[in-house]
């Protein structure tokens, strides 16, 4: 059986992808910061918006950079799953906190589970797979988090605070899908720009199915004098 060895080179041609995915999540975790309405309609809008953007970028991204097949495959079937929960999400802007709980609860599983699985089966041969399988588990735990926040939960604020309004469960899921856009934006970029700043990058990178050879693993050299010994 033939070893895999870790190929850092690889690795390091794939950080446009990350950059590229944290730009929908952070405007997603920007968005819920700063606007006051918290309101299921308002995040339906934005939850669909930015995972349309943030499917087709990662599809379009994985197929250019990634250079595993069946790492590729499942991020594009990824990104497509975020396209399709995110035309669900802005197709259905009135249909309350039940279709913003069942879309966002119904992409995480998806997308988390997938993200999850890429990272596992790669995890002794990729640096990668640390990062795929931590932000698999982070969007499984968004979901997790809509399923416990009860539906028809409802207080009004006050006390010694003197804070006027009232905290209910739109405003808290709302406010915990842009949380996560937001920590999870800032890892994308964390870990993009550590991957171009690292060394065995390859020169060039053709995308798949040009015809052009993969770059040569980082150290490799062919040594024509030890074909010669032991040709003879």
């Amino acid at each position: 059986m033939t070893a895999t060895h870790h190929d850092p080179a690889l690795d390091a041609r794939y950080w446009p992808v990350p950059v590229l995915r944290a730009v929908p999540l952070l405007v997603l975790g920007l968005v819920t910061t700063f606007v006051n309405d918290h309101s299921a309609g308002v995040g339906l809008t934005v939850f669909g918006s930015t995972t349309i953007a943030g499917g087709i970028l990662l599809a379009v991204a994985s197929w250019r950079y990634l250079a595993d097949a069946s790492s590729r495959t499942l991020a594009v079937v990824q990104g497509v799953v975020g396209v399709v929960f995110g035309l669900v999400a802005l197709l259905a802007p009135s249909g309350g906190l039940p279709t913003l709980v069942a879309v966002v609860t119904g992409w995480a599983v998806i997308t988390g589970a997938l993200e999850l699985f890429t990272g596992l089966r790669r995890r002794r041969q990729s640096q990668l797979a640390r990062d795929w399988m931590l932000l698999g588990g982070l969007t499984v735990a968004l979901a997790l988090v809509y399923l416990v926040v009860p539906t028809d939960y409802s207080k009004q604020l006050g006390g010694i605070e003197e804070i006027r309004g009232t905290l209910t469960s739109s405003t808290i899921l709302v406010g915990v899908v842009g949380a996560y856009g937001a920590l999870v934006g800032v890892f994308l970029i964390i870990q993009g720009l550590s991957l171009k700043w690292q060394t065995g990058q390859p020169e060039t990178y053709r995308a798949p199915g040009s015809g052009a050879a993969e770059p040569r693993v980082s150290g490799e050299t062919h040594d024509s004098s030890t074909d010669g010994a032991h040709s003879s």
